[in-house]
């Protein structure tokens, strides 16, 4: 596929889904099925507007159904699906399109997600792609029948343990997903939807309260924190703003936000994605608050030399107000929390540093981590 976009300074090739593959290849093997003949080629329209010319493989036709394959291509994302066959097998049925999965496709078992409990893994727009293609093959041949689908991709079986599947409630493969139809590198996109879907879960469970971690240091210290708590929290990464939104979007009453101070000392500055790449502050806000605690001059020209924020606060605990400049840090958090949320619902933060034995809770943390707990009784 020659689609570029721009990630910074470095141009990245795009690659298409796996929703393009389970379409195109659908789409090829009915074309199959009405002619007759197997087709080395394949054009597909993508949500995005892209057309693709997919190659077909292992193409086989018989009187009664037609299967082939192809092979999925993102580009420069490294996408752990790249790389494999998604293969479609299509038959003539009465009447409308059923959409089947088989070998390698996970199966929904929690309610919240795409698709309702027991329907395999395959999204609402990979569907309409599906669906669209072999409505366009059936009026180009003047079929006026039904068509049966089985989507399959055999190595999702085992690629399905690598990814997120598992702790959302999919079951035995990999999901068909793509709204658009082509893959961007590392596209923050795909990460957002991904917390999307996660909280969705607890909220379609009856969850009121959402638990975001930022990172495998906020799980870890929270199996000794809360235990309780553990399995119920969504991984936010460095999207913290944009995981708030979704949680005041899908209704919940409370939110938790655990993470070490390392990232979470952004959000004194009101930085809510916590990736270098967007926004560092880290010093800058450690500084600032250090001068309103009153901690002296010759402590706060030190913090700009240090690397990592442990370090900063290695110079700032020679200081006896230390522990006042992080209580300002730990307010002006709260503060931003509760401002990107704009008081919709009830915010809090707990933050730690395992080096300094550090731990800070902003004022309405325990009265959520109390509603959390009741609520995993």
């Amino acid at each position: 596929m020659n689609s570029y976009i721009y990630r910074g300074t470095k141009k990245k090739r795009c690659g298409y889904t796996s929703g393009s593959c389970a379409a195109g290849a659908a789409k090829a093997a009915a074309k199959m099925l009405l002619s007759g003949e197997t087709v080395p080629q394949i054009t597909l329209m993508t949500p995005a507007g892209i057309p693709l010319t997919l190659d077909i493989l292992e193409p086989l036709l018989t009187d009664e159904s037609a299967s082939c394959a192809i092979r999925k291509d993102s580009g420069d994302d490294p996408d752990i699906t790249n790389g494999i066959l998604f293969y479609a097998a299509v038959s003539r049925c009465a009447g409308g399109i059923v959409i089947d999965g088989g070998e390698g496709i996970g199966t929904v078992t929690k309610p919240g997600l795409d698709q309702p409990v027991g329907a395999p893994a395959i999204n609402s727009t990979p569907r309409r792609m599906i669906i669209d293609a072999l409505t366009e093959i059936a009026a180009q041949y003047g079929y006026s029948g039904g068509f049966h689908i089985i989507i399959s991709a055999p190595e999702g079986t085992a690629l399905a343990q690598k990814t997120f599947n598992p702790r959302m409630g999919i079951t035995g493969g990999i999901s068909i997903i793509g709204t658009t139809g082509i893959v961007e590198p590392m596209s923050n996109a795909a990460i957002v939807e991904t917390i999307r879907a996660e909280a969705n879960l607890r909220r379609a469970a009856g969850h009121e309260n959402l638990l975001l971690t930022v990172g495998n240091y906020s799980d870890t210290f929270l199996q000794d924190f809360r235990p309780e708590l553990a399995g119920r929290a969504v991984m936010c990464s460095n999207f913290i703003g944009d995981a708030l939104d979704i949680g005041v979007t899908l209704g919940f009453r409370r939110i938790l936000l655990i993470g070490h101070i390392g990232k979470l000392v952004k959000l004194g500055a009101g930085i809510m994605n916590t990736h270098s790449s967007y926004a560092d502050g880290r010093m800058e806000t450690l500084i600032a608050c250090g001068a309103l605690a009153g901690i002296p001059r010759r402590f706060l020209l030190q913090i700009p030399d240090c690397i990592t924020t442990d370090a900063a606060l290695d110079i700032l605990y020679q200081h006896p107000n230390v522990q006042k400049m992080l209580q300002i840090l730990t307010e002006r958090i709260a503060y931003y929390l509760a401002a990107r949320v704009k008081e919709q619902v009830q915010t809090g933060a707990v933050i730690f540093s395992n080096q300094h034995e550090l731990l800070l809770e902003t004022a309405d943390a325990e009265a959520i981590i109390a509603a959390m707990t009741e609520e995993a009784i």
